[in-house]
């Protein structure tokens, strides 16, 4: 079976047609994805809109930058370190 995946603004969409009075089942069958991912959907975005989604994304991106270079900075000490410890 083919995986889908949604962006967080479609994801929104979603919950918003379930808060509407939707049954889950039903959303779930017509985006071909379990109830159970919506309830997941739910807990992660419930109550969020369009605006919130797209900062939520670009404070995940900043989050996975700086760990980037926290540990290249990391491992360039341990490696200074490593150099600095050795006996000439």
């Amino acid at each position: 079976m083919k995986r889908k995946r949604f962006t967080k603004e479609q994801i929104i969409a979603v919950l918003r047609e379930h808060e509407v009075g939707a049954k889950a089942g039903d959303q779930a069958r017509k985006h071909g994805v379990s109830e159970e991912t919506l309830y997941n959907w739910k807990a992660k975005y419930g109550g969020m809109d369009d605006s919130d989604a797209k900062r939520l994304k670009a404070l995940e991106d900043e989050n996975a930058k700086l760990k980037k270079l926290l540990a290249d900075q990391m491992l360039e000490a341990s490696a200074l370190r490593e150099l600095l410890s050795k006996k000439w």
